[in-house]
């Protein structure tokens, strides 16, 4: 058996034609463009270079594109006033802190501050509530965009068994909950898991998100699983080179699942795309617009 390649480029750039189509009704229909506003505290670097896609991305699909960027020493105080003023704000629909945050800045505080409804992150307590309860919030980007991925690869999920090894409150978690909403049997499988192998082998579909290196193996896999790979790491490649590879031994694993996402072009490109369908969902929300068709 060999693996079928779940392609997330080609979904994102789907994703992301069906969010400009509907941004450019949206503004037919109320005269200004959605707002998505990134505030970038520091110059680090990854983080620099994510926020240049993401401005480029929101851009392209028509979209607003702010940029706050504040020094590395701004203090906490001085952030919540930011996001405060950005939660006033009419013309901001979306707001999103990029993390990490500097030492002296308490993420989970900031996190707090924003606007639920504005939170295009899906971080905000209040929005892992409501994806806990069944209610409409935002989730996560990533996480949603591996359910986007899991239903366009097998259609209906109810009934498969679901392990995601990872419990971060970023993917693990509001992964674990979105599959109990798509019906799934779903656990969570982390570090002192005992015979963690022996939990994700009995697995239908299996959600790596724990941040090492080609962890999982072919042996952990139950023949024909869909395996969705969120992990990224950069190794040693040698001569001083390095390379992109996920928590999945992929060459390996794709011998043995039904169908599988590779790192690069996976669940990477989803992340931004969902972003930018969730800053959609956001000013339609907050303008009174139907959303229409055409955006998950």
């Amino acid at each position: 058996m060999t693996a079928a390649i779940i392609d997330g480029k080609t979904f994102a750039e789907e994703l992301r034609g069906r969010v400009a189509a509907l941004v450019a009704s949206f503004e037919a229909k109320t005269g200004r463009k959605p707002g998505l506003t990134v505030v970038l505290v520091g110059e680090d670097p990854a983080s620099a270079v994510y926020v240049r896609s993401k401005g480029k991305a929101t851009e392209a699909a028509g979209l607003k594109s702010d940029t706050i960027r504040l020094p590395a020493e701004t203090s906490q105080a001085e952030l919540l006033d930011v996001v405060s003023r950005l939660n006033a704000d009419k013309t901001v629909d979306g707001i999103l802190v990029q993390l990490p945050l500097p030492k002296q800045i308490n993420e989970n505080a900031i996190i707090a501050a924003i606007d639920p409804d504005k939170d295009v992150d899906g971080f905000h307590p209040v929005n892992a509530g409501r994806l806990a309860t069944g209610l409409h919030g935002f989730v996560p980007c990533t996480p949603l965009g591996c359910l986007m991925l899991l239903q366009d690869r097998l259609g209906d999920l109810s009934g498969k068994e679901a392990v995601v090894i990872g419990r971060s409150n970023i993917v693990g978690k509001p992964m674990a909950q979105l599959l109990v909403g798509a019906n799934c049997t779903v656990t969570v499988a982390h570090s002192k898991t005992r015979d963690l192998a022996e939990v994700v082998r009995r697995a239908d579909i299996v959600v790596a998100a724990v941040g090492r290196p080609e962890m999982v193996k072919a042996d952990w896999i139950k023949p024909g699983a869909v395996v969705i790979d969120v992990g990224i790491n950069r190794i040693d490649a040698g001569d001083g080179k390095t390379r992109l590879v996920g928590d999945v031994a992929f060459d390996e694993v794709a011998r043995v699942a039904s169908a599988i996402t590779p790192v690069p072009g996976g669940v990477g490109p989803m992340t931004i795309a969902v972003l930018l369908r969730n800053a959609l969902v956001a000013a339609c929300r907050n303008a009174g617009v139907p959303l229409g068709k055409g955006v998950i």
